[in-house]
């Protein structure tokens, strides 16, 4: 299916999703809030495929944090409506902070619903405060990054 979809950039990890009457605002659309569950769940289940899990996770006392969301939205999803959400980790400095960026399709009319860039820093689960990443997820998000996309702001 995700073949077809006319992706800003090759080879995403895909989550599909169908829009709940309940993830609708008054305005009869997605609401806001649940794009932004939306980017988050993707994100976790991007990082598990890859072996950044919880557990790693909770082994190294690291975490990476959302600093930063920019969100375009395009077009409305309604309730009903099937849409396939796109990632990809388009950046990562080696050493504390990484960039991920999102692609909302809607397969029936190929529409393109939103583009979204995420930035992140990595911190002590303990301490809230940043760290130095861990080596373990150099490896992984170094070995992750897609060419072409978005990056971390200069």
């Amino acid at each position: 299916m995700t073949r077809a979809l006319n992706w800003d950039l090759p080879d995403p990890f895909t989550m599909t999703i169908t829009v709940r009457p309940e993830d609708t605002d008054r305005l009869g659309h997605a609401n806001n809030v649940v794009y932004v569950r939306w980017l988050e769940e993707v994100s976790w289940q991007h990082i598990d495929s890859l072996g950044m899990t919880w557990a790693l996770h909770e082994e190294t006392g690291k975490a990476m944090a959302i600093t930063r969301t920019e969100l375009d939205y395009l077009a409305s999803a309604n309730a009903g409506d099937e849409l396939v959400l796109g990632t990809w980790l388009t950046d990562w400095d080696g050493r504390f902070r990484s960039a991920r960026q999102f692609q909302l399709i809607r397969p029936a009319d190929g529409k393109t619903l939103l583009r979204a860039l995420s930035t992140h820093a990595c911190v002590d689960m303990k301490s809230q405060r940043p760290a130095r990443a861990p080596k373990a997820f150099a490896e992984i998000l170094g070995s992750a990054l897609v060419a072409g996309g978005r990056g971390l702001p200069g």
